[in-house]
């Protein structure tokens, strides 16, 4: 405003000035003080909430109403008091760290927290953790008139749950596999206690940013954890050669089976097949005996004169085969 932090008898000189009412043309005074006070009083009846905050208005201190973003009117003197409250905002709380400046390089404190930060874990190890809270104003007039401090509020409530809840779980839990757990079971804890308070605050995020050991124990800590990677690579590498080997050897057995039962499925199937052959050359053998034998005969004989090379018939009369021999003949 213009006229802010000026006494009447300036402002009114001003007005003056502004519109030089200066001589025996200008307004009566009367009319200039009356504009100055419709002034003083309009900049007192008249207030603007932004487009993130709900104003709450008090009446001689009491609550009347929430007023909605855009420009209202209250009374002046001191009669009605509006007072903005962000509740779009998202307020940040750190516990264990404390950002000194945020940017494209976040700055911290060099100040220990351990007071805050050290706690006791369910298999009685210490373990020091860094987290944050995010939390938004859902009710302003429960914020204003029943939480005397929010901040303080927020602290007290977040360590006391995580405390607990970290001793619930072990050294390496906490360190690896549960963290996402203890941020929702964090979360959770921390909206039941403020409900409960009836405090009017929303909890939007509970996350757990850095969970170490002590410095005191940390070079004993980097020794062990080296130690497990050590026996985790040797179990893996021992796995790895079992997985190669043991299917290799599976497959050869059953190579070795499957060439077993091939061999003995072919003898069999060759046994019965001499076996029916043999049974069918009896039967024909019974049905007929003396064609049989002779054709058992030449079909024997036939195999047996069918690896031999010449072949001389001679008649059973002759005496002398020599002649017919002709051994000089090649």
């Amino acid at each position: 405003m213009e006229f802010e932090g000026r006494n009447p008898d300036e402002i009114i000189q001003s007005i003056k000035d502004k519109f030089k009412f200066k001589g025996r043309n200008s307004f009566p005074l009367h009319i200039i003080i009356i504009i100055a006070v419709i002034l003083f009083l309009g900049k007192g009846m008249v207030y603007t909430i932004q487009p993130d905050e709900v104003g709450v208005l008090l009446r001689f201190g009491k609550f009347i109403k929430t007023t909605n973003p855009g420009l209202h009117f209250k009374l002046p003197f001191g009669i009605d008091n509006a007072i903005p409250v962000k509740v779009e905002k998202v307020y940040t709380s750190e516990f264990g760290f404390r950002t000194k400046s945020a940017g494209v390089r976040t700055l911290y404190s060099q100040k220990s927290y351990n007071d805050e930060s050290l706690m006791l874990t369910g298999d009685l190890n210490v373990l020091d953790l860094e987290w944050i809270v995010q939390f938004k104003i859902k009710d302003p007039f429960k914020v204003l008139f029943i939480i005397r401090n929010i901040d303080k509020t927020i602290r007290d409530i977040s360590e006391s749950v995580m405390r607990r809840i970290v001793g619930d779980y072990a050294f390496s839990e906490v360190l690896t596999t549960k963290r996402i757990e203890i941020n929702i079971q964090a979360q959770k804890e921390m909206q039941k206690v403020l409900d409960e308070y009836d405090s009017g605050i929303q909890v939007v995020k509970v996350k757990l940013q850095d969970v170490n050991p002590p410095e005191s124990v940390k070079p004993a800590f980097n020794a062990v954890n080296q130690a497990k990677q050590e026996r985790e690579e040797l179990k893996n590498k021992a796995w790895k050669v079992y997985n190669q080997k043991i299917p290799q050897a599976k497959g050869e057995a059953s190579k070795v089976i499957q060439q077993a039962q091939g061999y003995a499925l072919e003898k069999i199937n060759m046994a019965k097949g001499d076996s029916k052959r043999f049974l069918l050359l009896w039967e024909e053998y019974t049905r007929a005996k003396e064609i049989t034998s002779k054709r058992l005969y030449l079909e024997y004989m036939n195999d047996i004169l069918s690896g031999s090379g010449k072949k001389y018939i001679v008649d059973s009369k002759e005496k002398g085969i020599l002649p017919l021999l002709k051994l000089n003949q090649k």
